[in-house]
């Protein structure tokens, strides 16, 4: 399923549309649509409408939003970038109320790797009022992404652990501090390394150099200055597929 917007090659990024959209398969037209989105003159007091349901919902705050991903994608305020930025709300919505501490949490692998159930749940809801189904479905996935992300940040632990002992002994911490830095970022550069660590550049060059030498850190430019460093296996692990289990197979 895609929306196909009547003229995108005039929509200026981050307005609300002016002209009707609408989502079905391609070649579609509103008379064959799936579903056709508020008329603009309805988006922005839809708009409205939903931001005060998110800053007054008495319901759970998973429950909150669920149903708000779902009136956001129903509203499809843009004649672009609906999915990515409903997606991210959800992200940024349980930052705000201090679920996450950070943005740990994506749903967007979830919703890809069970597309067809994304988009039958979302008509569900349209077509039959399936609330309590898009529930359990959003309800699961965030189960599901959030035991992804455990996994991956206990495995980043345990290779930062195995790094620092790697390092044990050393005359100079500056290395270890540079782990610390990998935490946050599996790339890096010694000129960015000097700022961050507030160090001289060639302090900041032999530590890298430490950490290449033990095999934390490979070159993966062939720049001579301001070259960049990865940690690939830390980049492996933030990078690898996410496994999914459908529902219906628990």
């Amino acid at each position: 399923m895609a929306h196909f917007p009547i003229q995108r090659r005039h929509t200026p990024p981050g307005l609300f549309r002016k002209t009707q959209n609408w989502i079905g398969k391609p070649g579609s037209t509103p008379a064959t649509a799936a579903y056709i989105p508020p008329p603009p003159g309805e988006v922005e007091p839809c708009l409205a409408d939903w931001e005060t349901f998110i800053h007054e919902s008495n319901l759970p705050p998973l429950v909150t939003i669920a149903l708000a991903h779902y009136q956001f994608e129903a509203i499809h305020p843009f004649l672009d970038g609906n999915g990515r930025v409903g997606r991210l709300l959800i992200t940024l919505f349980l930052i705000e109320r201090k679920i996450l501490p950070t943005p740990l949490l994506y749903l967007s692998a979830f919703f890809e790797a069970s597309r067809c159930d994304y988009y039958e749940g979302l008509r569900g809801v349209s077509n039959r009022g399936a609330w309590e189904d898009w529930l359990e479905y959003c309800l699961h996935g965030i189960a599901r992404m959030s035991e992804d992300a455990l996994n991956r940040a206990t495995r980043i632990n345990l290779l930062l652990a195995e790094w620092r002992s790697k390092l044990a002994g050393h005359s100079t911490n500056t290395p270890l501090r540079v782990i610390e830095m990998l935490a946050a970022n599996p790339f890096l550069t010694i000129t960015g390394t000097a700022s961050q660590l507030t160090l001289a550049f060639t302090t900041a060059q032999r530590a890298i150099e430490r950490l290449e030498r033990n095999g934390i850190l490979q070159t993966v430019s062939d720049a001579k200055r301001d070259r960049v460093y990865c940690a690939r296996e830390l980049l492996e692990i933030l990078e690898e597929p996410t496994h999914i289990i459908p529902s219906n197979a628990e």
